[in-house]
């Protein structure tokens, strides 16, 4: 038969179904069959012939039909997975039933009268007819999950037969032991099958199907106790699933081993069409989805990076028994890890990826899917994030994220991005190997629209959130504090800043700490605070080789001299405000010399006019400032760490609120007047006294005393204008015995929070939302998770 043919007579049945007023039995196979027997019909042919309007009327007007048709097409799957699909009918009657689900599900979910459908038990479907069957049959969201499970291990139809004869050939489906069909070697298995197009067709549909399934999460509006599992995802990554281990590990291994540059021959990915890249995108969805687990609440693993409670154990481990994130953190060996990790590092490098052939290697589109992997790797395997921070790969997964920061800090649509890159350089910022790994020289030139230098990968990190604060959109403001605790966490291990950075972070502080700044919201001032601390860090631990930085807080010394004698009277601090509306934006103006920017590169554009995104819930800790985000620790003179957390009352380094102030959720930080829960804020002159006293300005001050009358002599003795000599006298020059007593060296650590889950999972299902568009599977229906906005 004809393709025309056969989307005739699918599209004849489908108006059949819809017109009918009268249920139709589910014995009457001449009429379902028609949905799935004797078409061929393609995904895409289905979303165009079963109508949205379609599927919601048959909802509305004939219930019991879409129940019926739901029911037959998980039968038709279950019935595919017990035979093992040997036959080509029988193969093409799952792929038409998985593409019908997939394309039905989303309405079923929208409809919260429809949501317990799945969950309930189908009278008389039990498996032997008899009549205490009905006791023991699954539901039916149970036997559709199980009977994709099986599929996705279907010799000859997922993956490759290990049979050499034909005779009898069929492999028993019940014996057949998945761990040795795992689809691609990597973590726990040595052998890559040979690539095999239409096995990878096929598992893409399934793997549609299985993340259809998981998001009925976008049909719930967003819960404030993330402690909500999603029962599909619960029980697929249950003991109830015999191919957990085996499919855990096959969509791991599809994802680092992915290599899509093309086997290096230059537009080979415009000869050959590339069918892994959607297998691997919709793997690294799937595996996403399933690790979506609040690691806050339930039991973690443990530093060693056992879990506590294994799968073995007789009696259940608090928490949801999740397999997959079971088995994501007890990974243990260093060829795993460096297999991952090579594998992340080659995927997120690869839109960096400049040749001098235009289009001759392949964008990959899927990148924030892995930023969200990565993420979850180091969250739940310790022992992966330490791996990670004491490899000089680390820069390897540092420089892409500071691509992707720079790229789209203009872009309102692509503020998720932004925000899971800055929370990943976060986490890896609290530890010490992460600053002491930035020393190295930057000689990679991706191209980026930043000023020209020549540093190291410190210097690469502060120009880039250099320009995300001074010329990112709005919505990036309740970043800036993250963007400076991640400055302040490394800034105790930077040897050697360049001069483009030194000015770069002077020129942070002295817009920071203009009065209008500092006296227009009531946390503002939290970010001189922290610049003063990374200036304090540098100056104590790694003074010999920051002469650059030295000289850069010489030439600029009145900043720190307007700091030291900020005014507190209520007629200042009025007029200061005042002046606010008269004078420019402190940020935007050109204060800071740029440079020209790299060769090659395109600045940051806005979204296009009607580009599509998700609305993402307040990102948790930072409607409440750092400190929800973070825990404050303290490295001792052996380099370990303690936390200071316990105490209550904030630190002198952090001029924190104060109690009588509601600290009121973030809001643009630059306007005059922020509103709290208490109506209006305005600054009152106790407020400023109460955090001016605790500026951490004694050392910076000592070191202005000891040098600047030296730096004048020089000037004076020698008629100098020229930088070089100063350098030169500030390189020689030592601090000894003249500085402060060295203060402890405070990490803030990333801390997550409850209402940090609950952000991965909008932002995650968001970007999985706007990914999706061919098929577009969830588009134009009624998702509670997050708002769908046009730019």
């Amino acid at each position: 038969m004809g393709s025309a043919d056969s989307k005739l007579n699918f599209r004849k049945a489908v108006i059949q179904l819809t017109t009918k007023t009268q249920p139709v039995e589910a014995t009457d196979d001449a009429f379902w069959d028609q949905f799935w027997a004797d078409t061929a019909t393609s995904v895409q042919d289905v979303f165009a012939l079963v109508p949205a309007a379609e599927i919601r009327a048959v909802r509305e007007e004939s219930p019991s039909n879409l129940a019926t048709l739901c029911y037959k097409a998980v039968e038709k799957l279950v019935q595919g997975a017990e035979s093992g699909c040997h036959s080509e009918k029988e193969k093409q009657i799952v792929l038409n039933c998985s593409r019908l689900l997939t394309r039905v599900l989303p309405y079923i979910f929208e409809d919260p009268d429809w949501r317990g459908f799945f969950w309930s038990t189908v009278p008389g479907a039990g498996r032997g007819g008899g009549e205490d069957d009905d006791e023991n049959a699954r539901p039916l969201a149970e036997s559709l999950l199980l009977a994709i499970a099986d599929l996705l291990f279907c010799p000859d139809f997922t993956v490759q037969s290990h049979r050499r004869s034909t005779v009898d050939s069929a492999e028993d489906v019940h014996s057949l032991d998945s761990c040795e069909y795992i689809w691609e070697a990597g973590v726990g298995f040595a052998h890559s099958p040979q690539p095999n197009y239409i096995h990878d067709t096929n598992r893409t549909e399934l793997l549609k199907l299985l993340l259809t399934c998981f998001s009925e999460a976008m049909y719930l509006p967003p819960a404030p106790d993330s402690g909500s599992t999603n029962p599909w995802v619960q029980f697929f990554c249950s003991t109830e699933n015999r191919h957990a281990l085996p499919l855990f590990t096959s969509l791991l291994n599809t994802v680092c081993a992915y290599d899509p540059v093309g086997y290096g021959i230059p537009y080979n990915h415009l000869l050959f069409s590339d069918y892994r890249e959607p297998l691997v995108e919709e793997a690294a969805q799937v595996l996403i989805v399933t690790l979506d687990h609040d690691s806050a609440t339930s039991t973690s693993p443990t530093i060693d990076g056992t879990t506590t409670g294994t799968a073995m154990d007789d009696i259940d481990p608090p928490g949801p028994e999740n397999l997959f994130v079971n088995y994501l953190s007890r990974i243990h060996r260093e060829e795993d890890f460096q297999f991952i990790l090579k594998g992340t590092a080659r995927l997120l490098s690869n839109p960096l990826l400049q040749t001098y052939l235009p289009n001759s290697t392949k964008k990959i589109q899927f990148h924030q899917e892995l930023l969200v992997l990565f993420w979850k790797l180091c969250d739940f395997n310790k022992k992966f994030l330490f791996f990670v921070l004491k490899s000089s790969d680390v820069l390897d997964i540092l420089v892409p994220i500071l691509y992707f920061l720079n790229d789209a800090r203009a872009d309102q649509s692509r503020v998720g991005l932004m925000h899971i890159g800055v929370f990943i350089l976060l986490l890896l910022s609290g530890e010490r190997n992460f600053g002491v790994r930035l020393n190295k020289p930057y000689s990679v030139r991706v191209p980026m629209d930043i000023p020209v230098f020549t540093g190291t990968h410190a210097d690469l990190l502060i120009v880039v959130f250099h320009k995300i604060i001074t010329s990112g959109h709005q919505r990036l403001q309740p970043l800036f504090d993250c963007l400076l605790t991640i400055i302040v966490n490394v800034s105790p291990y930077l040897k050697s800043l360049s001069m483009v950075a030194a000015n770069k972070l002077l020129h942070l502080l002295e817009a920071f700490s203009t009065t209008w700044f500092l006296f227009s919201a009531s946390q503002n001032h939290h970010l001189a605070f922290f610049l003063l601390e990374v200036f304090n860090n540098i100056i104590q631990y790694q003074f010999d080789g920051n002469s650059n930085l030295v000289y850069a807080i010489i030439r600029k010394r009145n900043v720190f001299h307007q700091l030291a004698n900020l005014p507190t009277d209520p007629p200042a601090i009025h007029k200061a405000l005042q002046r606010r509306r008269r004078a420019p934006e402190p940020l935007s103006r050109t204060g800071s010399q740029e440079g020209a920017s790299m060769e090659g590169s395109r600045p940051a554009a806005p979204a296009e006019p009607g580009t599509l995104k998700t609305s993402l819930v307040a990102t948790p800790g930072l409607a409440l400032g750092i400190d929800k985000l973070t825990e404050k620790s303290q490295v001792s003179e052996d380099g370990t760490l303690r936390s200071l957390e316990p105490a209550p009352q904030q630190g002198p380094a952090d001029g924190g609120p104060t109690e009588e102030e509601p600290s009121p959720a973030w809001r643009e930080q630059r306007r005059p007047s922020s509103a709290s829960a208490s109506g209006q804020w305005s600054p009152t002159s106790e407020w400023v006294l109460s955090w001016k006293s605790k500026l951490p300005l004694q050392t910076i001050m000592r070191l202005l005393q000891v040098l600047v009358p030296q730096v004048e002599k020089i000037c004076i003795d020698k008629g100098l204008t020229d930088e070089s000599e100063i350098l030169r006298f500030l390189q020689h020059g030592t601090l000894v015995g003249l500085l402060p007593v060295p203060h402890p060296i405070l990490i803030r650590k990333y801390q997550a929070n409850s209402g940090t889950a609950m952000w991965f999972r909008t932002y995650m299902w968001g970007v999985i939302y706007l990914r999706n568009v061919d098929p577009p599977v969830w588009y134009d229906t009624d998702v509670k998770l997050f708002e769908i906005q046009r730019v």
